[in-house]
């Protein structure tokens, strides 16, 4: 059994906490890009092509891997994309806080397609808080002059398909255990290019009229930011315990809590609180029931 050493430990947590406070705060320049000219769509697609082209090195050494299991690999990748890019443009559409609570209902998902494609046993622990997560999205979703919780607006519709999409990418991601964390990493980047350009191409998006600065920005922003938290992920995922990296990254919470707060307007209503801390509640409990199946 691998060791880690007390320093590695606080420098994957460390790493960790970067990459959760760094998603916590993505919506604020998706909407500084937006109110320069330039689309979440286009931003998104110029961003994680500049971190696919730095890793396609990492793609050329692993090109064998495709061999063993290419229509995974494929599946994951399309799965990524729709995540990331339905992810980015409900932050930019929606209130912040309420995007990220409703797409942490992606570990339930998680549990309940790990039980259907895997075979992964579910808990009684699970299925608790799998009741308290849709209580929580009920608290959330429910208007009293609208009746029964469905989302409202297009920002709810992505967040969910958004967290459903994640948890597909999370089943799929442990079902090719096998195949190296960088190369998964490197699909998935390309995997958001290419859903990207097929919404533009569906949109019939022509190319954003900005300046050079805006371009040259969302290119610093995909080859500093996205692969800084890509290699800060992958750094504290292969030093930490899947139970406890769930636990730190339930810190972007907390930063997007407060950036928005800070930077916006938005205001967030007591039931919206309300349902939003049962959804907090209950990805923490998957964490501690994931630790409790090892």
């Amino acid at each position: 059994m691998n060791t880690i050493n007390p320093i590695e430990s606080k420098l994957a947590i460390l790493s960790l906490l970067f990459a959760a406070t760094m998603w916590g705060i993505i919506w604020y320049p998706m909407r500084l890009f937006e109110q320069a000219g330039m689309s979440v769509v286009w931003v998104t697609l110029i961003m994680y092509l500049t971190a696919g082209i730095a890793s396609l090195p990492i793609f050329i050494k692993n090109r064998y891997r495709w061999k063993h299991v290419p229509a995974d690999l494929l599946w994951l990748a399309l799965a990524a994309g729709m995540t990331n890019l339905a992810f980015l443009v409900a932050l930019n559409e929606g209130q912040v806080m309420r995007v990220m609570l409703l797409f942490y209902l992606s570990p339930l998902w998680s549990v309940i397609l790990g039980r259907w494609w895997l075979g992964e046993k579910l808990s009684l622990a699970a299925i608790i808080m799998f009741v308290l997560a849709m209580g929580g999205t009920v608290l959330m979703l429910w208007r009293p002059e609208v009746g029964f919780p469905w989302p409202h607006g297009l920002a709810d519709w992505l967040a969910l398909f958004a967290s459903l999409c994640f948890a597909v990418n999370n089943v799929l991601s442990r079902k090719l255990a096998a195949v190296p964390m960088a190369l998964k990493t490197t699909i998935i980047l390309w995997g958001v290019v290419a859903v990207s350009i097929v919404v533009l191409l569906l949109q019939q998006a022509s190319l954003p009229s900005v300046g050079l600065s805006v371009w040259l920005s969302a290119v610093l922003v995909g080859g500093g930011i996205i692969i800084a938290m890509t290699m800060t992920v992958l750094y504290g995922l292969a030093r930490m315990p899947v139970y406890l990296a769930a636990v730190i990254m339930l810190f972007e919470l907390i930063v997007a809590a407060i950036s928005s707060a800070l930077l916006t307007t938005e205001m967030m209503t007591v039931q919206e609180w309300l349902g939003g801390a049962f959804i907090f509640v209950a990805a923490f409990g998957i964490a501690q029931v994931e630790k409790a199946n090892r």
